[in-house]
């Protein structure tokens, strides 16, 4: 297939997805906005649970503001649903992680030729058989701005800084910044778990330390 044309249909379906993203990210704020009582009770859990899995979804899809889902959800439903909801969010980040470690490199090398990074295609094509720290050393070795090596270097405080990032959505959002964690194969995956355990844990305690501020409701 022509370079340019497999170029264009992969920013197509990017779009695509992208947009049906934000989309359903929409269409689930907008159906949450709902009146709690116990007659609906049934109704709610099962609009909760539909709600975690496809913000579990979302959240991995960069691009996607799906982070509004989590909010929105505990903002209506108070400190009660925070520990799903910082669980969902770990699952998500996780996932497009995993998703990022195992798309191939000759896929990333393929796309960066059509985009014409012909130096960054030629340095990814070198590092395929490497491990892990072959690839940082090369990595720090070819680098040619002081500022670039020192992120890498400390590259598991850049990711949790990028995650609390206000207006991060510019560089992916949550599940962008996770998924290249994951294509660049230098995270190891206990200690980007660890890292994004800690990256997104502040809002989560913030509204559980201060829930009665916000107001909360019990499903029993």
């Amino acid at each position: 297939m022509n370079s340019r044309l497999r170029l264009f249909l992969s920013l197509l379906l990017l779009i695509a997805v992208v947009a049906l993203g934000n989309l359903l990210t929409q269409w689930i704020i907008d159906g949450i906005d709902f009146e709690i009582t116990p007659v609906n009770e049934a109704k709610v859990h099962r609009l909760i649970m539909t709600s975690m899995i496809a913000y579990a979804f979302l959240m991995a899809i960069p691009f996607v503001p799906a982070a509004e889902i989590g909010l929105a959800v505990m903002m209506i439903l108070g400190p009660k649903i925070v520990p799903l909801v910082y669980l969902c969010t770990l699952l998500s980040l996780m996932l497009s992680f995993l998703v990022g470690r195992f798309i191939p490199d000759k896929a990333l090398v393929t796309l960066l030729k059509d985009l014409r990074l012909h130096r960054a295609s030629r340095l990814l094509g070198e590092l395929e058989s490497f491990d892990a720290r072959q690839r940082l050393n090369l990595i720090l070795t070819r680098s040619p701005r002081r500022l670039l090596p020192f992120l890498i270097r400390n590259r598991y405080i850049a990711l949790l800084l990028a995650i609390n990032l206000p207006g991060n959505i510019v560089i992916g959002g949550g599940g962008g910044i996770a998924m290249m964690a994951g294509m660049s194969r230098l995270f190891s995956a206990p200690y980007y778990f660890l890292t994004i355990a800690i990256a997104v844990a502040p809002l989560p305690l913030l509204l559980v330390t201060f829930g009665e501020y916000f107001g909360e409701w019990s499903l029993n």
